[in-house]
């Protein structure tokens, strides 16, 4: 397969893409045509169907997987292109998994991971709350599955999983580093802090916020979520149930990044500093991604990090 990432202007490529996004426009003097974008798991290019009624052009729509022939071209800096044939292709016709940003770590194996640390959590309705979410088959299937985020981090197949296990480790420092903490309370409010994201963010391939995401969030609705659960496990200790809520409810650390509460527990604490320790460790690590190894250069200012980055010397 041609991926995205390896296409260069001057190519003529003959490829099934994945079609991220389609909008019908006009050029300036009238002309339709369509704006597309295509996705593959290397990234995405900006296309341009420039006779979208020719005999060669079938019809399909956004989220659909197309066979493609184009040409590269280049716009303004930037690769494009230009599509001359395109049909909608049928199931066995690709693979997805390559279409898809998958995580790069063992999924299951970090799933097998986090069951290891649930179990190390002691105290009996915590243990038993961990476990009537995680041993059930289709959860653990879309947990594996699902995103961090739409964007920003941990934006893959995967990438739930990756970063509910890498802030959950975070914690099981943080209870070894600073004893006084509650570890079973931090562990199980790590592992259920960005439990929300599964309704807030649709499946892939689309990605993209619900609409209980968009009016909710996924803060609030995990805090729902786990106190639903809650209330079917007898005897639950009510104000347990509540310093859990809490430090999913505070885990983004300040009113103005989301959270409906400040930490006014020091677990709720030592959550977010876990989660935003993660959230921007993998931001800089995306950030470089693409920029060459032994690259000095200064890549601009970075709104989510609020400073100007480049990569380490050797």
């Amino acid at each position: 397969m041609k991926y995205i990432e390896s296409l260069r202007e001057g190519e003529r490529i003959s490829e099934v893409y994945l079609c991220k996004y389609k909008q019908s426009a006009l050029t300036k003097s009238g002309k339709p045509y369509d704006n597309v974008i295509l996705q593959d798991k290397t990234g995405t290019i900006d296309a341009k169907i420039w006779d979208p009624g020719s005999v060669g052009i079938e019809e399909f729509d956004t989220l659909d997987y197309v066979a493609i022939t184009g040409d590269i071209t280049s716009f303004q800096g930037n690769l494009q292109l230009s599509i001359k044939r395109l049909r909608k292709v049928g199931e066995g016709e690709y693979d997805p998994k390559d279409y898809l940003p998958v995580s790069s770590k063992d999924i299951d194996g970090m799933y097998a991971e986090l069951m290891s640390m649930i179990g190390t959590v002691k105290n009996p309705y915590l243990s038993t709350l961990l476990h009537n979410f995680f041993d059930d088959k289709d959860f653990a299937a879309r947990f594996k599955f699902h995103s961090a985020a739409k964007s920003v981090h941990h934006g893959f197949v995967g990438g739930l999983l990756e970063h509910t296990l890498s802030v959950a480790k975070n914690c099981d420092y943080f209870s070894i580093n600073y004893p006084f903490l509650n570890r079973d309370l931090l562990i199980t409010a790590a592992i259920f802090h960005d439990v929300g994201k599964l309704r807030e963010l649709s499946v892939f391939p689309e990605n993209d916020y619900t609409d209980e995401g968009q009016l909710l969030g996924h803060i609030m609705i995990g805090a729902e979520w786990v106190g639903e659960e809650i209330r079917k496990i007898d005897g639950f200790p009510v104000v347990l149930g509540n310093e859990l809520k809490h430090c999913i409810l505070s885990h983004h650390g300040e009113l103005e990044y989301g959270s409906p509460k400040k930490p006014a527990l020091v677990e709720a604490l030592a959550l977010s500093f876990a989660d935003n320790i993660d959230a921007k460790m993998e931001t800089f690590k995306e950030l470089l991604t693409n920029v060459p190894d032994k690259s000095m250069e200064w890549q601009g200012f970075n709104r989510l990090l609020e400073t100007n980055i480049r990569r380490t010397s050797d």
